[in-house]
């Protein structure tokens, strides 16, 4: 494309051929002229006319609309003399007339000196424009048309068409985003303002990294949000993306790479309270889970940081339980190990957000072990938050609000506190698929599922299972700083072996006569880490000394007794059995 000259308030500007006056302006940081009907994403067609700005070209000047007039060589532009203004001024009390109570209308005719409308009032709660932006987001980029003008005139109005046919709407949020007034919102069918059972624990925009600081940081495009997977258009993202990293047509790949060593650390899941019935989880008003409350408190959240109820307004009462499913032989006998201080950290924010609040937190028994940990406990006790020894017995409600019910046992009372929010300091668990992961790697488990290291004290990393390693929560449940540092042993450990460039075999494996072996195949489906194989040439089996640990499985279980131990051979053991006889 060739390049034009012009000037924009006696700025010289070079815009290439094809850009409008809007982006010419933009382009050079002149940022004054005001618009209500323009977005990137849409071919402009100045509904508003409030991007009006005079030209002069060849002696002959003229008001036009700056997003859709394209630039010209030599043009001579004025964004803000009286002319524009005025005109600007009229166009704010037509709307002014229409919307009055628009908050982008108003904003515009304070910035502009408007104080009222010469135009008569029809209807003073009027918020729609007619700009047309959510009609055309709706049709032109989701693809979805469930919103539409009809009528003609001053009659002419946006209906949205899924009260007639509900299916259209995808519920994508395009026309609330762009709706300049604020006409259009996002609401729940009861009226709720927040809904916390259903607050989602990270980004749902469909392009999102899979979590917070991820390494690389590298984001994905999610198919179950991602409007061209719904309806075949958008594709917003690979239009304004400068680098062509975005491919639609992408499809998931099955990778088979080979490896010496894996790190498995395949995380937790959080106790789902919803059984625990006495707690009222999922039944009653403002009872949410430990990682709901740190998704609302998070400024990123959907109340942007501001902890609010049910009904939209702050509690200023909140009861915090502590080990809810952990410490407890009809959940999980083992401790969470913490729970507790991050219960004291939901203490300190909510006293932060909310000053003049009351917290109280229920425990069983503190765990404070960690570094500085005590410390913070008594600066949360300085802050007013009150401890009450005992685990609640129920949450009911009553008169509007919630009751906590719980013996405390340093006072020797029942107890009965209103409160107008309950925080469930939730157990951490397996994951759901930890039996698969086990059998793939050949882990073993410990009784309450978590995957069983080599030794807890001295090999806390290894498994049996050479090269496969273990870390963060999938071993055990465990703090932040206790992750880092097991991770950072095993990548050691992992780093150490690639140097060494070799591996060390176990002296006592199996061996197999093939004199004695029948060709059964026992023995491949007893080894739980895929030592033996079977020679379909000799039809016989035998063990690879690189994956046996000498377990003895297979020994115990051929039937021919064609495997043997080494250095637990029958004949060694009876020698040993005579020694120390004699």
């Amino acid at each position: 494309m060739s390049e034009v000259r012009l000037t924009i308030d006696g700025k010289e500007v070079v815009a290439e051929e094809g850009t409008t006056l809007l982006e010419a302006a933009k382009s050079v940081g002149i940022d004054n002229i005001p618009t209500l009907c323009y977005h990137e994403a849409l071919e402009p067609y100045g509904a508003c006319r409030l991007c009006t700005v005079e030209t002069n070209a060849r002696g002959k000047s003229k008001l036009v609309t700056s997003c859709t007039y394209n630039v010209e060589e030599g043009l001579e532009v004025q964004t803000r003399n009286d002319r524009v203004v005025n005109a600007r001024k009229m166009l704010i009390e037509m709307l002014m007339a229409r919307c009055p109570t628009a908050e982008a209308i108003q904003k515009l005719a304070a910035e502009y000196d408007v104080e009222k409308t010469r135009f008569r009032v029809d209807k003073p709660e009027e918020l729609c424009i007619l700009c047309g932006l959510c009609a055309r987001m709706c049709e032109e980029v989701v693809g979805a048309s469930a919103i539409t003008f009809t009528n003609r005139g001053i009659d002419r109005e946006i209906s949205v068409l899924p009260e007639i046919t509900p299916e259209l709407c995808i519920g994508c949020g395009a026309c609330a985003q762009v709706c300049p007034t604020g006409l259009i919102t996002m609401e729940d069918l009861y009226g709720r303002k927040l809904i916390h059972s259903e607050l989602p624990l990270g980004a749902n925009a469909a392009i999102r990294c899979p979590i917070a600081q991820p390494v690389p940081n590298v984001p994905f495009i999610d198919p179950d949000t991602c409007i061209h997977f719904k309806t075949g258009k958008c594709q917003l993202c690979a239009k304004f993306c400068e680098r062509d990293a975005i491919n639609h047509d992408m499809q998931d790949e099955h990778m088979d790479i080979d490896v010496g060593n894996i790190i498995v650390a395949t995380g937790y899941r959080t106790y789902d309270p919803t059984p625990l019935r006495q707690y009222g989880y999922g039944e009653l008003p403002n009872v949410i889970s430990a990682l709901e409350f740190e998704h609302l408190v998070n400024a990123a959240g959907p109340t942007g940081g501001h902890i609010l109820k049910e009904d939209g307004t702050e509690p200023k009462t909140i009861g915090i339980i502590h080990c809810v499913g952990s410490r407890d032989t009809k959940c999980h006998e083992y401790c969470s190990q913490v729970c507790c201080m991050y219960s004291m950290k939901f203490g300190h924010l909510i006293r932060e957000h909310i000053p003049g609040s009351k917290v109280y937190e229920f425990y069983i028994d503190l765990r404070a072990v960690g570094k500085a940990f005590e410390e913070f406990y008594n600066r949360v006790l300085e802050e007013g938050t009150v401890f009450v020894r005992g685990r609640p017995g129920d949450v009911v409600q009553e008169d509007g609000g919630l009751v906590i019910q719980v013996e405390d046992t340093l006072a020797d009372c029942q107890r009965r506190i209103p409160v107008d929010m309950v925080i469930l300091s939730t157990a951490m668990e397996p994951e759901g698929d930890a039996n698969d992961v086990a059998r793939m790697f050949s882990l073993s488990r410990s009784a309450d599922g978590f995957f069983l290291e080599k030794h807890p004290k001295l090999d806390p990393v290894a498994t049996a299972t050479e090269g496969v390693y273990v870390v963060g929560c999938c071993q055990a449940p465990k703090d932040i700083p206790s992750t880092v540092a097991q991770a950072s042993a095993a990548a050691g450990r992992v780093l150490a072996m690639i140097e060494k460039g070799e591996i060390d075999l176990e002296a006592a494996t199996c061996e197999v006569d093939e004199n004695m072996c029948a060709g059964c195949k026992t023995c491949l489906n007893i080894c739980p880490y895929g030592a033996p194989a079977f020679n379909a040439e000799k039809g016989v089996c035998y063990i690879n000394e690189a994956l046996c640990k000498g377990c003895g499985a297979c020994a115990a279980a051929c039937p021919s007794g064609a495997i043997k131990a080494k250095h637990f051979t029958s004949e060694q053991l009876m020698a040993e059995l005579e020694g120390i006889l004699v």
